[in-house]
């Protein structure tokens, strides 16, 4: 279970995360919603470790994960969606997902495998980059400088190299922002597919409403960095705090 307590950042007199306490558990897809500024990505960022906390505490399993960085979280099984400044813009796409499969692979089982070292010596490791590929339907583009792909096919290679961490945690940050009406519903088929796995947690950031209707277990809703509702899809959006919050005049005008 992925658990935060009092989790708190301050940028100078600014409280952009109030102490907000939550565990999250297998088996679960939990969306974190909340107008703009709310606190959202920045609450994603103190739990994947791009941003230290001011107070509080992240912890998965049990092992308290506040004190390392981004990378050993990872290793630890926290996986968050890679930006697109974290590619090889100047590599294939099956050279990046092999490269993440490759470390991934290296991390479990210290074959002694080197980053660097000739593909052709580790088949195993490009049948699964292409085992990958297939899944995010990118196969076709397997050849392709990642320089050279429009941002609909980045984000879907975001979304390959995430799984190729695999993670006990995905954490998603908007994943369709930017895509075509085309396009979205391939990564959307993608994050259906992870949540059939039951040992998996699934936290997802998302302004479409209909998507999160869709996937959603459970909703979480920030407001000025301070967690106001979390429950059930359906009760966390009737409720007047969300309708307020999120909604705000709108929701009055169509009351």
């Amino acid at each position: 279970m992925l658990a935060t307590q009092d989790l708190t950042v301050r940028f100078g007199g600014h409280v952009a995360v109030n102490a907000v306490t939550c565990a999250f558990a297998p088996g679960t897809l939990t969306a974190i919603v909340g107008p703009n500024g709310a606190g959202k990505t920045t609450y994603f960022n103190l739990i994947s470790g791009q941003l230290k906390a001011t107070a509080g505490t992240v912890s998965l399993g049990g092992r308290d994960l506040t004190e390392l960085p981004a990378s050993a979280r990872t290793r630890a099984g926290l996986g968050r969606a890679f930006q697109l400044t974290n590619l090889f813009p100047h590599l294939s796409v099956l050279e990046n997902v092999r490269l993440a499969v490759q470390a991934t692979r290296e991390g479990a089982h210290r074959r002694g495998l080197n980053l660097w070292s000739v593909w052709s010596d580790h088949p195993q490791l490009t049948a699964r980059a292409q085992e990958i590929l297939r899944a995010v339907a990118l196969m076709h583009r397997q050849d392709a400088p990642v320089a050279s792909l429009p941002h609909g096919d980045q984000r879907k290679l975001e979304v390959a190299l995430l799984m190729a961490l695999e993670p006990q945690v995905y954490m998603f940050d908007e994943p369709t922002a930017g895509m075509s009406h085309d396009e979205a519903p391939v990564v959307l088929q993608l994050i259906r597919a992870l949540k059939k796995d039951k040992t998996k947690t699934i936290l997802l950031v998302e302004h479409k409403m209909d998507v999160v209707r869709e996937l959603a277990d459970r909703i979480i809703v920030l407001h000025n960095g301070t967690l106001v509702a979390d429950g059930d899809p359906a009760e966390v959006i009737a409720s007047p705090i969300v309708q307020e919050a999120y909604l705000g005049t709108a929701a009055k005008e169509a009351a």
